[in-house]
Formats: C-alpha cells, structure tokens, sequence
C-alpha cells in the first residue's frame, strides 16, 4: 500500500480548507470595502461575521453538490466546470443577499471583481492540486479479469484517466483462480467484470486478505442489495431489500416539490418557451410542439411534451429510431435546442400534471422497452418511479453509454434515493445545460 494513502482524506481536507479560505478572504475584503459601510444600518462585529460564514457556507455546498472537492476524482476539465459554476452561483445569491440588507439593488462591479478574481484563485489551485495528487498518488497498476463478455469497453473508459489507472494486464477466468492469484499479487488492484458469483466471491476475498483494491462492474442483483437496509435478527446480522420503490412519504415529498419546481419553472420561464416557439415557426413553419407516447410508474401510458426538433415527418415509416449524431432529420432549430435540452421544457406541464417527476428515469417509448426487454429482461424496473425530467443516468453517463449501463445507473438512483440526490442531480444537470458536451443524449434522444 501506497504510504500516503492513509492520508490522503487528510491531504484532501486541509486543500479545500485552503481554497475556501481563500475565496473567503476575497470576499471579507469585497464586504468591507464595498459594502458593510454602504448599507443603510452597517452591521457591528457579529453581524459582518455571520455575513461571512452564510458566503463560506454557500460555497462549501455548491463545491459539495457539483463534486468540485474531490481531490484527485474529477478530471481537471471537469472540476474548473464544477467550481467556476458553483462560484458563480453563490456570488450572485449573495449578491441578492447584499442588495436585501441593504433595502436597494447594490453596486454589482465589485461582485463581478470578486468573481474574475475566485476564477483565477479557483484555476490556480485546481492546476497545483492536481501537480501535488499525481505525485503522492501516481496511478495505480491494475489487472482487469474478465468473464464471457468483453471487457474493452470498460478497459478504454478507465484508461481515459491515466491519471488515475494503469491498467496493466488482463487475464480470463478460465485461466482458473490459482493462476489469477498469482497475477493480482503482481499489481496494486484488480478489477472485475463479468466474472461468475462464485469466483467472483473468491477473488473478493482474496484482495481484502492482501489489501488489494478492487474495483467492481456491479450487476444488477449488486445494485439492489446496495440499497438493503442493515437488520439483526438477535445475533444474526440480515440485509433487508424492499424492491417497492419509493415509501409513502418519500413520493409525497417528491410530488409536493414537482408541484412547486414546475410551476415556478413554468412561471419563469415562459418567455423563453414564447422565443422558442417562434424561433421554431420562423425555421420551418411546422407545429411547436408535438407528444409521444411514453411510459412511467406501474408501466402507465402517458403523453410527454416536447419541443418539436425534428422535421415533421421523421418517422412517416412508422418505425421508431433513436437519433444520430448530424441526424438529417433535425432541424437547425432543433440542433441548438437538442444540445442545450431545451426542447425537454414543455415536460413541466408533464411535471404539474403527475405523470412525471422532476428527477427519475427517462421516460421510454413502449416500443423501445420491448425491444430492450429482450436482451435485457429487468429493464422495467426502471418503472417502479415516475419518469423524470432529468436522472441520474443523464448527467453521470456520455454519449455512447449502453441501455444496461443506463439501466444500473437508474437503478443506483431508485435503491439510493434522497431529496439532497434529487436536488445534486438538478445542479448538475444546470452544468449539463451550460457544457452540453457529448452526453449520451445526443446518440438517444428521439424525436
């Protein structure tokens, strides 16, 4: 083992200390420069002390929804997203705060100073962060051992972060366990995928005997034993697994705020969908908007709203085809609307009305499911939550991600749910919109 893993969670701590601090300091220099005497009752010690730690409070939960303190975790690309939207965002709440205190819209040039230079703070720490991760932790040599299936894909994923796995060598479970000891004690992991449970159990317990990391390719009976709940039956430990869903009062906490987050969004945003409307008329002339029908909770039938993105006629053959990349049957309107995921807006009305959630899986099309059903027969169990305007599929996946592996992420998110989930999934979908990237949308999304 690695002398400086056991510290690393310590190493991690005292680094995002300092960037708070530092942003922090910027900011205690902005109040009381700018601000702290300039509204209208300036506040004693206490009072400029609590201003302060609301802006260190704000910030260490955006940098902890978006992931943007995970040492070592995100890719350098992906933490100054994560950290230069969190800070934005806390800057312009308090910037709201500022302007409340002070009964008037405050002066925004020194807020807008104090977010170029907690950009700059931001990009500095990331580039020495990561200089000091890769030297006390360089990247782990592994062994992958695979089962019937390929393990390529997974193989050409991890190696997209060098920074992290080295994957070494592979090896096959029919060269038998004796022969994969021997090869896992050569490396400082392994990984599993696709290996049969009883070896897979064996190998399991070989690398928690020689403190050997592991890394896992979780099947679907995996996901759903995460999400059991610890019992003792007297001195007998049992892992209880529900398989029912969401509880009563998870759903009606989730419906009570669709209900607000949908007509607040629908409020709000109802000059862009007029925008859209017209940018839509004015490329083609052809209907806004058009629905489909789809499936949500208990397999129930529904209509979902969208923008209308591609020609009118895309599917005049009757046979339903996911769309490509530079698919002809988008429209140019469309393109921009598919890429920033504004043609899903309409689904609020979805949302209102209950056949969907804010935050669950996409909603599928009937056709679709039988077909994925075929090679994949627990693909409706994605149906045990309402369908969602956004999931946790669509901001963790890219866009060549598999049904099956959209299929395990549903399910993580149906065995792992939570209200602080729902709310991290809808901040990062905000990212999703503002880098649209190349997410798995792009390669499934319909018309």
């Amino acid at each position: 083992m690695n002398n400086n893993e056991q510290y690393k969670r310590i190493i991690s701590f005292f680094s995002s200390l300092i960037l708070i601090a530092a942003l922090a300091a910027t900011y205690v220099y902005i109040w009381y420069e700018y601000y702290s005497d300039a509204i209208v009752l300036p506040f004693y010690r206490r009072g400029n002390w609590v201003v302060i730690v609301i802006y260190m409070i704000l910030t260490l939960l955006f940098f902890k929804a978006y992931g943007g303190l995970k040492m070592g975790y995100l890719k350098q690309s992906d933490m100054l997203y994560s950290q230069a939207i969190s800070m934005v965002a806390v800057n312009i709440i308090t910037y709201f705060q500022i302007s409340v205190i002070g009964r008037r819209f405050m002066n925004f040039i020194p807020v807008f100073i104090m977010t170029a230079i907690d950009l700059m703070i931001i990009a500095a720490w990331i580039f020495l962060n990561n200089r000091l991760y890769l030297r006390l932790y360089p990247p782990k040599k592994l062994i992958i051992v695979y089962g019937s299936k390929n393990a390529a894909t997974l193989t050409n994923k991890m190696s997209v972060r060098e920074d992290k796995y080295m994957i070494c060598e592979s090896i096959s479970v029919d060269e038998g366990f004796e022969r994969i000891k021997a090869e896992i004690a050569r490396f400082e992991g392994a990984i599993i995928c696709d290996v049969g449970g009883t070896l897979r159990n064996d190998i399991i317990k070989y690398c928690f005997e020689k403190s050997k990391r592991v890394y896992i390719s979780p099947k679907i009976s995996d996901i759903i034993i995460r999400g059991g709940e610890d019992i003792k039956l007297f001195d007998s430990p049992l892992l209880l697994c529900r398989n029912s869903g969401l509880s009563f009062e998870q759903r009606v906490l989730k419906r009570l705020f669709d209900i607000v987050f949908s007509a607040a969004g629908l409020i709000l945003s109802s000059p862009l969908m007029l925008f859209i409307a017209i940018a839509i008329k004015i490329d083609d002339g052809g209907n806004v908007f058009y629905k489909q029908k789809r499936l949500t909770r208990d397999a129930r039938e529904f209509y979902v709203y969208k923008f209308r993105s591609m020609v009118p006629d895309a599917e005049k053959d009757g046979i339903p085809r996911l769309a490509t990349d530079s698919d002809s049957r988008v429209t140019r309107v469309g393109s921009f609307l598919r890429k920033c995921r504004l043609d899903e807006v309409p689904q609020l009305i979805n949302i209102l009305k209950g056949d969907m959630s804010v935050v669950g899986p996409r909603p599928e099309r009937p056709e679709l499911i039988k077909k994925y059903e075929k090679s994949m027969p627990e693909f409706n169990y994605r149906l045990k939550v309402k369908a969602g305007l956004t999931g946790y599929a669509q901001v963790t996946g890219v866009y060549d991600t598999t049904p099956y592996d959209k299929l395990k992420m549903d399910l993580m998110y149906i065995e792992r749910y939570s209200m602080v989930m729902d709310l991290r999934i809808i901040l990062m979908t905000i990212k999703t919109m503002i880098f649209p990237g190349e997410t798995n949308e792009k390669s499934n999304k319909l018309k």
